[in-house]
């Protein structure tokens, strides 16, 4: 089964719809909604989208819940998996709009001017209802956390209870579990296979557990955002979660053995199975990625950015290991106004040669073991099977390893990324890997 993850970052539904067809002959086998619960729908901003106002509608800035639907079924019709990226940590932070507007029901969701909207325009919202009465309110002021930011980032108490930069952050209630379970239902009907969870160090493991564990969740990918920045984040926040739960995670550990490997100090060697050192979350427990869209957009997060060559080689070190669910972030330059040097750096990467040719190689190769065949501090090559190769060199100056060919097929291969032909042939086999490269090479039937 193809497992690539598209996370189509800040995408409209319409465009989904119409790239289907092109996801699926790229290699994809699901893609990452954008948060499509109801937010600002004159908010161009992406993280607005992060900003929900009520669960049992489906409308923002990026579509309504028609384009969805047809989102939903354009990716079905071509074999792809829908995943829908779920915030159920807090709502809007919506109190200096409401204090423009003379409110004081601040905590109430969606609030009285939400609920007036629907009132005067019930045809169109109901076109967008999900589940529920609107008529009633979503949320009170009993279902959140007194008012309050995140004081100690290394306190998973006050992570998990206090507010994440002035957004209202929800209460384990009762009532709130029910509609998020309803909520996910509701999801499910709707026809998404998955659900990643925003945010998920702030959400205590029990509420992630009478959350994401109901009936509907069964055989559903479910994943979460567990974002840490080194080791000691990892052993308070990410850990845990795996030791405790059974939701895959984004591999922030292996990012960091990323970022180490490929500085200019790093060895390569760390690359070999970094798993069996706690430098990587288990293969089954891995979603595993170059970039996500909190280390571009965010400017606390900008510092674990690798370089472009260095990311380029992480991709395929990534697309050409055993182990963990590939994620690719494709965005329109939403960073690039603040951060001019990142225009056109993943605008449209989905769709991008390289990054292509990789996830050839991976869907060839995927469920192959995998054996390192040379390592070094500067290269590494591992052989996938008896059919697939990796080459990697992070260094300035031409490798040439010699490897024993045993285990692998003899005769044609092709670089896929290159798409040069190699003739492997005898007991031995010396390669040549240009500086700041990477050869992914896979068997040819004669």
């Amino acid at each position: 089964m193809r497992d690539v993850v598209l996370h189509a970052f800040n995408w409209n539904y319409a465009t989904i719809t119409a790239r289907a067809k092109q996801i699926a002959q790229a290699g994809y086998g699901a893609v990452l909604f954008p948060p499509i619960l109801y937010s600002k729908d004159d908010g161009s901003d992406w993280w607005q989208r992060y900003q929900p106002k009520d669960y049992r509608i489906l409308r923002s800035y990026l579509g309504r819940k028609a384009d969805l639907d047809g989102a939903l079924k354009a990716l079905q019709d071509v074999e792809v998996r829908s995943y829908a990226d779920v915030v159920f940590n807090h709502m809007a932070n919506e109190k200096q709009m409401r204090i423009d507007r003379g409110e004081s029901d601040f905590y109430n969701f969606p609030g009285q001017y939400e609920l007036a909207r629907y009132k005067n325009e019930r045809a169109e919202f109901m076109k967008d209802r999900l589940y529920g009465n609107l008529d009633d309110g979503l949320f009170q002021d009993q279902d959140f956390n007194p008012e309050g930011d995140i004081s100690d980032w290394n306190n998973p108490i006050i992570v998990e209870e206090k507010w994440l930069n002035g957004l209202p952050d929800l209460e384990l209630t009762d009532w709130v579990v029910d509609q998020q379970c309803t909520c996910l239902r509701a999801l499910c009907d709707l026809g998404f296979s998955g659900y990643r969870i925003d945010a998920m160090k702030h959400l205590p493991i029990e509420h992630l557990m009478r959350v994401f564990t109901i009936d509907a969740m069964d055989n559903k990918y479910v994943f979460g955002e567990v974002l840490t920045t080194n080791d000691n984040e990892e052993a308070i926040f990410l850990w845990p979660i795996i030791e405790h739960t059974q939701f895959p995670c984004y591999d922030f550990a292996l990012h960091q053995t990323l970022r180490r490997a490929f500085a200019p100090s790093g060895t390569l060697r760390e690359l070999v199975n970094p798993a069996a050192y706690g430098q990587a979350l288990p293969w089954q427990r891995a979603l595993t990625f170059s970039i996500t869209h909190d280390i571009p957009c965010n400017a606390t997060f900008r510092g674990m950015m690798l370089g472009g060559q260095d990311e380029y080689l992480a991709n395929a070190y990534i697309m050409g290991r055993d182990g963990g669910v590939p994620l690719v972030y494709s965005d329109h330059n939403e960073s690039a106004d603040a951060y001019p040097g990142d225009r056109d750096r993943w605008a449209e990467s989905w769709n991008r040669y390289d990054i292509v040719q990789m996830i050839g190689f991976h869907n060839a190769v995927h469920g192959t073991p995998q054996r390192c065949i040379y390592e070094a501090d500067g290269f590494v090559v591992l052989a996938r099977g008896d059919t697939g190769i990796v080459a990697i060199n992070k260094t300035e100056d031409w490798q040439s390893p010699t490897i024993w060919t045993w285990g692998l097929r003899q005769g044609r291969y092709r670089c896929q990324i290159s798409q040069y032909e190699m003739n492997l042939q005898g007991d031995t086999f010396t390669f040549a890997i240009p500086p700041r490269q990477a050869q992914m090479w896979l068997y040819e039937e004669m």
